[in-house]
């Protein structure tokens, strides 16, 4: 007797095939052949989509499926596995010391929590915690640059020494081994900003060795957007490592219209034979640390000397010369403007009044600069903020072009996180695919499953085949949407009422199950992802 039966169903496989009207069973975990038999549970789905269960390709939940395990910002959605160890930070491999200052650069993206059980040194050591832990979802992870850069190198602006270099090749070869699905870097945050390309190209060499994939946040997405993706395309050029551009965005004002000289530069590559894909999130503003916004010699070293220079007048002044007149390079190279910039979220609660104020809201004098620097020192860098610097012709090219598969990018932390966290997936779903017809729906469908399960190499995951894991979310086409709101950002999805993972329902009739069938994804030494 099948565990599941869904009857009546309009099948969308996550191929881009057209729908299809059928049944559907689920035996053991495993999608079967609907046969007649009775199942142990009927859902009548008519009028339902059953898809596969969507694939969040970027996601800062690395402390969040440990905290939260109900995990209801992702599952709501119909997430059944997300992506970790985004933007070059995350907390494996490390030592005792390095850890400690991750937990602390990292508080802004993903809280510091009180009495958690750091238990773990190594990628392989992560991994088992969240299996030990159980997850509402399943969940990969990319073996984070910056981490590796603090505990070889440190914080400090300098290339790797030889002997340097070597242990981080051996470092991400270990993770890679314990279960990493490739490398993600984010070259505007400290330290792995300060890598040199030909770093990178050593690096990519092994994880291309391994079969995985390169995930970078590039080195801007401003002023210098178009040059920083072409440095990643010749890393993958020289390396042989497969590209996946995380979070592909032409922002601020010089960026205005020229979605399509990116989507140019990916055609060229693709046409040379580069293995490249991309996701991105379907929002116009983004969301970062306030602290990311400095230019980097003032984050040189760590969280204490960022502190230090903040304290120091003649440092003040050098930053606001760089933001104001020159175009930090935490900036991606343009002039700040402080209206863009708005606080989402604040460490200590006695700055709880910040939020939802730009930081020229803040500034008495109408220079920002001064206001920017008094609050991060005031939070101990821990602010988090939304930047309102996106264009929507862009945001629509891109989410158009075929490499594109979906990511959400959102930081679950904060009073008032950016609402892509929750909203992610039925924004594509509702607004841009059913209101704007910007894509198809099954097209849609596609880029939020089996395409980043190919990126993945997920062993029997994200198409709908007999055999394969049963991963399934069922929605209405006709109401399915985002509820969540910059002012009311944690809000579940409406038209969502079904989600399993491995065939456990994880949201049954719209409501959360409190289930944690999820398990920790490893790619094996053949490439394939389990």
């Amino acid at each position: 007797m099948p565990d599941l039966l869904v009857r009546g169903a309009w099948i969308i496989d996550g191929t881009g095939a057209e729908r299809r009207r059928g049944d559907l069973a689920v035996t053991g975990g495993v999608i079967a052949e609907a046969d007649g038999a009775p199942a142990a549970r009927t859902i009548d789905a008519d009028g339902l989509v059953l898809a596969p269960g969507f694939i969040d390709m970027h996601a800062h939940s690395d402390l969040a499926v440990l905290t939260e395990p109900e995990h209801l910002a992702k599952v709501s959605q119909g997430v059944t596995c997300e992506v970790l160890g985004q933007d070059g930070l995350s907390y494996a491999p490390v030592d005792g010391p390095t850890l400690a200052r991750l937990r602390r650069q990292l508080a802004g993206w993903n809280g510091d929590p009180d009495g958690f059980a750091w238990d773990w040194r190594t990628v392989g050591g992560y991994l088992d915690r969240l299996d030990r832990s159980g997850l509402a979802a399943n969940a990969c992870y990319l073996v984070p640059h910056g981490t590796l850069r603090a505990l070889v190198v440190g914080w400090e602006d300098r290339p790797a020494t030889g002997a340097e270099l070597s242990r981080m090749r051996e470092l991400l070869a270990q993770g890679l081994r314990e279960g990493a699905v490739g490398l993600s870097s984010g070259l505007t945050y400290t330290p792995g900003m300060y890598a040199p390309t030909a770093e990178l190209v050593e690096l990519c060499r092994v994880v291309a060795a391994h079969g995985g994939y390169h995930g970078p946040h590039t080195r801007s997405y401003g002023a210098g957007a178009l040059d920083a993706y072409a440095e990643m395309i010749e890393v993958s050029r020289r390396s042989g490592c497969p590209l996946h551009l995380t979070h592909a965005t032409m922002n601020f004002g010089v960026n205005r219209g020229r979605a399509e000289e990116l989507l140019a530069l990916l055609d060229a590559a693709l046409a040379d034979g580069l293995d490249l894909t991309l996701d991105s999130y379907p929002y116009l503003p983004g969301s970062t640390t306030l602290a990311a916004l400095l230019p980097s010699w003032a984050t040189e070293g760590g969280p204490d000397r960022t502190l230090e220079r903040l304290r120091d007048p003649a440092a003040r002044e050098r930053i606001r010369a760089a933001m104001e007149e020159h175009g930090s390079d935490g900036c991606h190279g343009v002039v700040a403007d402080w209206s863009t910039v708005q606080i989402s979220g604040v460490r200590d609660p006695r700055l709880a009044d910040r939020v939802g104020r730009t930081v020229a809201q803040l500034a008495a004098d109408g220079g920002g600069t001064e206001a920017f620097l008094d609050l991060l020192l005031a939070d101990g860098l821990g602010t988090t903020v939304l930047q309102h610097v996106g264009h929507e012709p862009n945001v629509r090219a891109i989410m158009r072009h075929p490499a594109h598969t979906v990511g959400s990018d959102g930081l679950l932390t904060g009073d008032r996180p950016h609402p892509r966290a929750w909203g992610t997936f039925p924004r594509y779903l509702g607004h841009y695919s059913r209101e704007l017809g910007v894509l198809g729906l099954e097209e849609t469908v596609a880029r939020m499953t089996g395409r980043p399960a190919r990126r993945l190499g997920l062993h029997r995951r994200g198409v709908i085949r007999p055999g394969y894991a049963a991963d399934l979310v069922l929605f209405d086409p006709r109401t399915v949407r985002d509820t969540a709101t910059f002012d009311r950002p944690r809000s579940p999805a409406a038209g969502i009422p079904y989600v399993f993972v491995g065939g456990t329902a994880v949201i049954d009739d719209s409501r959360p199950t409190g289930a944690r069938p999820g398990r920790a994804l490893r790619r094996r030494t053949t490439g394939e992802t389990r």
